[in-house]
């Protein structure tokens, strides 16, 4: 403990010099602070955020140096990162200050929402910059804007509006329900303004939910229970199973779920049309690899419905 808090006397000491004669600039983490002063061109950072934030560095071509590997739900990504020699930050929620000073990171970015109680330790070892919840191609532009990566963030997206309207003039009315299977319940992320980012993929594109998964608010999402999944009434379903961090147990958590009479009595499901989709992209989406993947579910699952 002593060392810790020697450890964050020297790197608050150091930061606190460098904020003060900072030669980067002040970025908007989105939310009401006056902004972070991060490097003009960082070279060792920190993603706390095992999903968007990861994903969006690797796929910028960013040197990340340290992640929380366990958390990363996409195998690419994971592998990828492992073979970057990126090292383990521990528990996405509660990721070890001693592990992040190791690394003298000169950027640390997580969310604002996951993060926020570590936010003073955390600045005191570097820049920290937490962002608070945005369109997930808003944060893209974000985070390649502050890594010198602007321009091929403006083609990657560019290609990925061009496959999203192609699909939107091919897709029709019909309804499609979306739901995350989880012990001892269920999650269904809304269609609104606020929509968790696959679900904006799929708002984008056309497809349209069910009047009880379609909202005008900020909310996210619901937690129906079994006599509640009734509301599911979409011609098609997609369902993601998690069952937590570890993926062993999904498969047994989908075989006890789809052997509900319950579940058995949803229209899609009654009609063959119920369709099981990858975690790592529903669940675990990070950036336009996942955006493509979920238009690939809908050309899949969608397009082609009988």
């Amino acid at each position: 403990m002593h060392r810790l808090l020697l450890a964050l006397f020297i790197c608050a000491s150091a930061t606190s010099t460098a904020m003060a004669a900072c030669e980067g600039r002040m970025v908007s983490s989105g939310g009401p602070d006056a902004g972070v002063c991060i490097p003009a061109a960082p070279q060792r950072i920190v993603a706390l955020d095992p999903a968007l934030t990861m994903g969006i560095l690797q796929d910028l071509g960013v040197p990340v140096v340290g992640a929380p590997l366990s958390a990363i739900q996409e195998p690419l990504v994971r592998d990828a990162a492992r073979r970057s020699s990126v090292a383990d930050v521990g528990h996405p929620l509660q990721p070890s200050i001693e592990r992040i000073i190791a690394l003298k990171p000169d950027l640390i970015v997580g969310s604002a929402e996951m993060h926020g109680r570590i936010r003073d330790s955390a600045s005191r070892i570097a820049p920290t910059l937490l962002i608070e919840q945005m369109d997930w191609k808003r944060q893209y532009r974000l985070l390649a804007d502050i890594t010198g990566n602007g321009d091929k963030a403006q083609a990657a997206l560019e290609g990925y509006e061009r496959r999203v309207a192609a699909i939107r003039a091919r897709v029709s009315a019909t309804p499609v329900s979306v739901v995350r299977v989880r012990p001892g319940g269920f999650h269904v992320y809304l269609d609104g303004p606020s929509a968790y980012a696959p679900y904006a993929v799929l708002q984008e594109a056309g497809v349209k939910r069910t009047a009880y998964e379609t909202t005008s608010d900020g909310g996210v999402l619901k937690r129906p229970d079994w006599e509640e999944i009734s509301a599911l009434t979409g011609d098609i379903l997609l369902y993601v199973v998690v069952s937590g961090f570890d993926p062993a147990p999904d498969d047994a958590l989908a075989a006890s779920t789809v052997a509900n009479p319950l579940w058995k009595m949803l229209p899609a499901v009654a009609a063959g049309r119920a369709h099981r989709v990858d975690r790592a992209t529903w669940m675990g989406f990070h950036g336009i690899a996942s955006a493509h993947r979920v238009l690939d579910d809908v050309e899949r699952f969608v397009l082609k419905a009988p």
